[in-house]
């Protein structure tokens, strides 16, 4: 039974141009059931349905990155509300907030709210970036209490205890694997696994034994192995809670 759901992935960035098809094509036989691909922008988020449409296992988050806004943003926000009436759009993303960019700090925040009020309207879980911005980012969640995931989460054990107080799920990739990780393990030894999903965030932070290369959806199971290990549990239960967790907050059964 195929049990891998990636929450988080980029199959629209050119380092898959070479085998895109061949690759999207090949995940269901290497034991991943679903793949949703995040937007960055209004472009990627129309690529990431187009890619959708095609394969019956991807779906899309269509939305605006703090990384990629710029003075046209605002206009933007209403290409973003057609495309999420898609029928395999499943939520506003990737969205939020990234004070290590040097985007202006007072539009990410105007336009990351937006999208929340977008959400909330659509009836749709969003999929959160968070980076170097924990303050900020914490006080806008508690005030919007949205539905959706944190994104490969990097704050405390405390902040990811009020994420799930507020209702939402941790994101957990590839970064569980390394050696150097602390925060990260601590978080899912303090965290429900109900409360976790899995994500590559590829073609980025693949994980160990494939750090530094290319990252794809079937890399998932070696992320779930360290989640089973840190957890004392099983795998098969890792990702079947995960997988399950993923539909729920996706509302991916929905769609199919």
């Amino acid at each position: 039974m195929n049990m891998i759901f990636d929450t988080h992935s980029h199959y629209d960035d050119k380092s898959f141009d070479g085998d895109r098809d061949t690759l999207l094509a090949d995940l269901f036989e290497n034991g991943v059931c679903a793949v949703v691909n995040q937007g960055t922008d209004a472009d990627t988020s129309r690529f990431g349905l187009e890619l959708a449409e095609k394969y019956d296992h991807v779906f899309a988050a269509v939305g605006l990155h703090p990384e990629c806004l710029n003075e046209k943003s605002t206009r933007d926000l209403e290409e973003i509300r057609n495309l999420a009436q898609h029928s395999k759009a499943v939520a506003i993303g990737e969205i939020g907030l990234d004070y290590y960019c040097d985007t202006d700090r007072e539009l990410q925040k105007r336009i990351f709210t937006a999208q929340l009020d977008m959400a909330r309207e659509l009836d749709m879980p969003v999929n959160i970036h968070d980076r170097e911005a924990h303050g900020d980012m914490l006080e806008i969640l508690k005030k919007y209490s949205p539905t959706g995931i944190l994104h490969c989460f990097s704050g405390s054990v405390e902040m990811a205890k009020d994420i799930v107080e507020i209702g939402m799920y941790i994101g957990v990739g590839g970064v569980v694997t390394f050696k150097n990780a602390v925060k990260i393990v601590e978080t899912v030894r303090n965290i429900p696994l109900e409360r976790i999903v899995l994500e590559t965030d590829c073609p980025y932070l693949a994980p160990v034994p494939f750090r530094g290369k290319r990252n794809n959806s079937s890399y998932i199971k070696y992320i779930a192995e360290r989640i089973a290990e840190i957890k004392e549990t099983d795998v098969e239960k890792v990702l079947e809670i995960t997988k399950n967790n993923a539909e729920c907050v996706y509302k991916i059964n929905n769609k199919k």
